[in-house]
């Protein structure tokens, strides 16, 4: 087995936790080659965490969602497409409920981009998401890597028929997702404590009946990573396109059609 994807990404962790505890809002302590005493503002330690919480979320969905899809061919079908789907479902909804509330809980840049589109907060703090999401799926494939080597390309996605017929669907599947996501996340008239689930639930569901075909991705960052580290990059292009025009759809959709400040139940 080759440890060296496992020592890499464990050196990336420990190098992410040791900035974590040595970046303090106005504290005393900075990053190691920095003179003490420096001041780091508040906003920036803020989205630090948002980063961190992002890339842990993004980590553990392809570590347990692509760790499905590789432990399944290696067991010979133990795991099944339906447990796969499941285990798609299950780590969004438990990372959602995990860091939801300091995050906002998108470990897809395709959500990202989209709820930026929608002016749910600025454009500047995209690029430091996305490269968490990444990063953290990255990670997480390079770990994979170093356990199972390039067992089913490490999960990576792959129309199962024509490029366009899985374009449409990944558009598809990620403009539900999106419109679910946007409803319950800032509608105020949705019932909070169901995001997670209402999420989770959509994710499994389109996984379900989808992943056959073109493996229902709806995020690029599930895509990019397997697809890097084993060298699988086929038709990585549908899994870039088709999420990010979806969920910008879904997101803006869901923007027309809602109703602020009316009863709809009076309707």
């Amino acid at each position: 087995m080759d440890v060296r994807p496992i020592k890499l990404t464990i050196i990336v962790l420990m190098y992410i936790i040791l900035m974590k505890m040595d970046v303090r809002a106005g504290g005393a302590k900075v990053v190691a080659g920095v003179r003490q005493g420096v001041r780091i503002p508040a906003a920036v330690v803020v989205i630090a965490r948002k980063c961190l919480a992002k890339g842990v979320g993004t980590f553990a969905l392809v570590f347990a969602g692509t760790g499905a899809v590789i432990i399944d061919a290696t067991t010979g079908g133990a795991v099944t497409h339906v447990g796969i789907a499941l285990t798609f479902g299950l780590v969004i909804f438990t990372m959602i409920s995990a860091v939801g509330h300091i995050s906002g809980a998108h470990f897809n840049p395709a959500v990202t981009l989209a709820f930026a589109s929608a002016r749910h907060f600025p454009w500047v703090q995209v690029g430091p998401y996305i490269a968490a999401q990444c990063a953290g799926a990255i990670c997480a494939s390079l770990l994979l890597r170093g356990l199972f080597g390039t067992v089913a390309q490490l999960g990576a996605t792959s129309p199962r028929g024509s490029d366009g017929q899985s374009l449409v669907i990944e558009f598809v599947l990620t403009f539900l997702l999106m419109f679910v996501i946007v409803a319950v996340a800032t509608d105020t008239r949705a019932v909070s404590q169901a995001a997670a689930f209402a999420i989770g639930g959509t994710v499994g569901l389109e996984a379900m009946f989808a992943g056959p075909i073109s493996g229902a991705s709806m995020n690029p960052a599930r895509s990019l990573a397997p697809a890097l580290v084993s060298g699988t990059w086929g038709s990585f292009w549908v899994y870039l396109v088709g999420p990010v025009f979806g969920a910008i759809a879904g997101a803006w959709v869901y923007r027309g059609i809602r109703l602020e400040g009316t009863n709809d139940n009076d309707s």
